[in-house]
């Protein structure tokens, strides 16, 4: 035998022992997957009758089912980021469209963040109506575009946010269009 055939033949019986090896190996394992655990499995006694099983079983299929959990209320910060983030969650239930950063480009713009900042110059304020909160609504806009599930306030951050959104979208397609005051 040449040092090339006795090579071949290590060579064969490793894959043939490898191939046994990883079917070996897959056979365990489906048959650990396939096995029910302790907890689905219950274990049944000799004093058991077959019809008790049965039984149990149409019981257990006939109980009623768990009520799903109820899902706390998402909880938000009670800033600049959180206004936002608060207002896109209500915004994308109500088909409003807008960005992050559409929004928060807007904010810096018309009042820095500060959701208290009222413009008294313009001619709004001039004509007894001036611009409030983060994104400088008027009370008339306010109350044609603010979106229910809001509260009922022009300076409520959130309510502010959402009610300039619905504006922008139907003004401008989407406050992410406006880059300018509106």
């Amino acid at each position: 035998m040449t040092a090339r055939t006795n090579t071949t033949s290590r060579i064969a019986r490793f894959r043939k022992l490898s191939v046994a090896g990883i079917a070996t190996a897959g056979a365990a394992a489906a048959a650990l997957t396939l096995a029910p655990s302790a907890a689905q499995a219950a274990p049944v006694s000799a004093n058991v009758s077959a019809a008790q099983v049965s039984t149990a079983q149409v019981s257990a299929a006939d109980a009623p089912a768990a009520k799903p959990a109820k899902k706390a209320k998402k909880q938000y910060a009670d800033n600049l980021d959180g206004w936002i983030k608060e207002a896109l969650d209500i915004m994308k239930a109500k088909n409003i469209p807008g960005s992050y950063e559409g929004l928060h480009r807007n904010i810096m713009r018309e009042s820095s963040g500060n959701p208290n900042a009222q413009n008294n110059w313009d001619v709004n304020a001039q004509n007894g109506t001036p611009s409030k909160g983060l994104l400088q609504v008027i009370q008339p806009t306010f109350d044609a575009y603010h979106v229910a599930g809001t509260p009922d306030d022009l300076t409520d951050p959130v309510a502010n946010i959402t009610a300039a959104a619905n504006y922008a979208a139907d003004k401008y397609g989407s406050i992410d269009n406006v880059d300018s005051a509106y």
